[in-house]
């Protein structure tokens, strides 16, 4: 099916980004995969190529495109060339909402112009070793010391957390207790105090650079408060439907990139005699991936358009992340299967977007998590 959410100008900016990935990412991956870590020198040619900031105001050095539908081209082109460690996305359709939308006048002209260089690498420190996607379990928090806070805690699981200049922490700065009483507070590089852990041993994602981030009194200007004093839920949530919106779109687009690879696969390898694809079992595999897939396309690219409009709400951005990245893990799991002893291998890209995707239904909030989202929308 012919999709009709794109324009021309959509269609072209998808040409820009194969070029980029051909020329400035595929040659390089496979070093960072080994090395744990993308090269900063990636991050700036992302930027001279106008792939960062996509929605920063051209005042401030971004690209002044609130059409979401660049940053979903984004996604799915970085995802079909199996290069979901440059975490972009994060930086632009995750970390850059906060930036742009709660950051005082002052604060944008200090962080968004290097945001949108690459030369000031982003990352958003939430999840703590005993909290989750439960805000209420945060224990990091903030003492007001008159002219600048003092922090201290630790994070966990932080993507871009080695290469980070700029963090969003989500800290404590009251005594009120559940998710009430959080702030934002932005921590930058050099700060004294401020220390990274061990660059995280993942299953898949290696060149993601995923980290502990410690704060042992770290002093934080009072200028570097980002948006309401304790108002941190209030903006998390508000950010939070777009964050899973991203995870959707990687998910439907590795599902129909692992099923164009086997399905290819299954027309040249033979067994008994004939090639795979001959076999009815096969052909039923494929029919129902295919199937799948469209369906689950038709919904995300619905999505897509009305987040782009601004009128997709957090229940059905929680359904299109719950169901796509759901699908993405069983098309994986099946895809896999059909390669026989071959998927298992990590030169096949079969088997490395298995082991890439399965952290899919866990950040961005589980499914588990979604399904409570959606279930309590319609039962109260």
């Amino acid at each position: 099916m012919k999709r009709q959410i794109f324009t021309e100008d959509h269609d072209a900016f998808r040409e820009t980004v194969r070029t980029f990935l051909a020329k400035e990412v595929t040659p390089h991956y496979e070093k960072w995969e080994k090395d744990g870590i993308v090269s900063r020198d990636a991050w700036r040619a992302a930027g001279r190529q106008g792939l960062l900031g996509l929605a920063v105001p051209e005042e401030y050095g971004g690209g002044g495109a609130t059409d979401f539908r660049y940053s979903a081209v984004l996604a799915e082109e970085f995802t079909r060339a199996g290069t979901p460690g440059f975490a972009i996305g994060l930086h632009n359709d995750i970390i850059g909402p906060y930036l742009t939308s709660l950051a005082t006048e002052e604060q944008k002209r200090r962080w968004l112009p290097g945001f949108c260089t690459g030369e000031t690498i982003t990352a958003i420190a939430m999840t703590e070793p005993g909290a989750g996607s439960d805000l209420q379990g945060i224990r990091t928090a903030a003492e007001d010391r008159g002219d600048h806070w003092v922090l201290n805690g630790s994070k966990t699981f932080i993507s871009n957390g080695i290469l980070a200049d700029l963090v969003i922490v989500v800290a404590r700065t009251t005594r009120e207790g559940g998710a009430h009483g959080l702030s934002l507070l932005v921590v930058e590089r050099g700060m004294a105090g401020f220390e990274r852990g061990r660059n995280l041993d993942k299953i898949g994602q290696k060149s993601q650079d995923t980290a502990e981030l410690f704060f042992n009194d770290v002093r934080v200007p009072k200028e570097n408060l980002l948006g309401e004093l304790n108002g941190a839920f209030v903006h998390l949530m508000t950010n939070l439907a777009q964050e899973r919106m991203a995870i959707a779109i990687a998910g439907i687009a590795a599902a129909e990139h692992l099923l164009e690879i086997t399905t290819g696969y299954v027309k040249e390898r033979e067994a008994f005699g004939r090639p795979l694809a001959k076999l009815q079992h096969i052909r039923f595999e494929i029919a129902e991936m295919a199937t799948e897939c469209a369906v689950t396309r038709a919904f995300l690219d619905r999505c897509i358009a009305d987040h782009s409009d601004g009128t997709l709400d957090a229940v059905h951005a929680s359904m299109a992340k719950w169901w796509a990245t759901e699908l993405q893990k069983r098309v994986a799991d099946r895809c896999l299967q059909l390669h026989g002893g071959y998927g298992y291998m990590t030169e096949y890209p079969v088997a490395r977007a298995f082991t890439d995707g399965r952290i899919q239904t866990i950040y961005g909030g589980t499914t588990e998590i979604m399904k409570e989202i959606i279930g309590r929308s319609l039962l109260g």
